[in-house]
């Protein structure tokens, strides 16, 4: 899978972990109105949001665990959404597929977050996910 696809993936994982997360809802409903009939996505692409975002559903309390473990001046749910959810995004896929060197991990969520976050959200992103790979690796 090339990384662009690989990217288009975890912008999609995203997108479902900030439907769930702001619309209150379930997988099964996240999954039952974000895949529209017709859409013209790849099945490396769908499979792969999929199973980044299963992790990241399944893993939730473990992975906001770790973000507000490292976050010092930050309570979860007054992060913006869009960062809270990148951030599970990211953390689930450290934790789930470990054949992903951390710092690819952490490179693609910025590149994303450089598209769907506020510039100011970079430099966060970034001491966030660093400080939690650091932890998972002294583990």
């Amino acid at each position: 899978m090339s990384a662009g696809t690989r990217r288009k993936s975890r912008e999609l994982a995203m997108q479902m972990l900030f439907q769930a997360d702001i619309g209150k809802q379930t997988s099964d409903q996240v999954r039952a109105t974000f895949w529209k009939a017709g859409d013209e996505v790849e099945r490396e692409v769908r499979e792969f949001a999929e199973d980044l975002f299963r992790v990241a559903m399944v893993k939730q309390e473990q992975i906001d665990d770790l973000i507000v473990a490292n976050s010092k001046h930050w309570r979860l749910e007054r992060m913006p959404a869009v960062d809270r959810n990148l951030l599970r995004m990211a953390v689930g896929e450290m934790i789930g597929f470990k054949g992903t060197p951390f710092p690819i991990v952490i490179n693609e969520a910025l590149e994303i977050g450089r598209r769907y976050s506020a510039p100011e959200s970079i430099n966060f992103l970034n001491g966030m996910l660093d400080a939690i790979a650091r932890s998972l690796i002294a583990k």
